[in-house]
């Protein structure tokens, strides 16, 4: 592993530790019940095209155990199961609101998901376990490395990590812009949405946790040295998203 990214993740969770523990499961208990229409708005109505195109890129075959790490409200496990219902998807998440909002998505679809909720850190399933793991959205807020390598370790050789999220253009210009619009969007959607205290405390924390986070190559390099390969990733509108889809090694 690069000690330049070792040592961000040491900064990361220094700066931020404190807020992943106390501030951020507040918001998400807060934001539940309107997380989905607060990102179409957030977004500019272009999260569920986003959606789409991450879920493009995966490679699903019947039967496929999979494991939808931080999946909030399961929005991706039930696209998955909408286009092949006969995957045994399991969900593991933070936030119970998140995942009783998620299950009621579910159950409104007639789909089954498994649900857990547990620290991702430590995922509570055996080695070699998942054909295929999801991770989007959330990345930001947890120690990648250490999240990145349970990943590595509950997926069978051979299959696929597919991960998305919010990532540090790496156009200084772009860069800049995109923390402008983040700012004044956590406050917008703060206020058309009636968030609580936690999310408001959290306005300069949205904007700073991009700008100690990675770049699309950066995360493609820190997958790499993780022992997964190959790794591609695609940096989305400017760099302020990413899509990567990693492969563990097959024994």
């Amino acid at each position: 592993m690069n000690q330049v990214y070792r040592e961000r993740e040491v900064a990361r969770e220094k700066a931020f530790l404190a807020i992943w523990n106390n501030d951020i499961p507040d918001v998400f208990a807060d934001v539940a019940k309107y997380y989905d229409r607060a990102n179409v708005f957030a977004t500019l109505g272009l999260i569920d095209g986003l959606r789409r195109r991450f879920i493009s890129t995966m490679h699903i075959a019947p039967h496929f155990r999979v494991l939808d790490v931080c999946a909030g409200t399961n929005v991706i496990g039930i696209d998955l199961l909408s286009r092949e219902p006969s995957l045994e998807i399991h969900a593991v998440d933070r936030s119970a609101r998140m995942q009783q909002v998620g299950q009621q998505l579910a159950a409104k679809r007639g789909f089954r998901i498994e649900s857990t909720i547990c620290d991702v850190h430590e995922l509570p399933f055996p080695d070699n376990h998942f054909d295929m793991v999801t991770l989007q959205w959330a990345t930001r807020h947890v120690r990648a490395i250490q999240v990145f390598s349970e990943v590595h370790r509950v997926l069978k050789p051979g299959g696929h990590f597919y991960h998305c999220d919010m990532l540090r253009p790496a156009n200084k210009l772009v860069e800049q812009m995109y923390y402008l619009y983040l700012k004044a969007c956590v406050t917008l959607v703060a206020r058309a949405f009636g968030s609580g205290a936690a999310a408001l405390r959290c306005r300069d924390y949205f904007v700073n946790a991009i700008r100690m986070f990675y770049s699309t190559e950066e995360l493609s390099q820190v997958l790499a040295a993780l022992q997964f390969s190959p790794v591609v990733g695609r940096p989305v509108l400017g760099g302020t998203v990413g899509f990567h889809k990693a492969r563990k090694i097959a024994a």
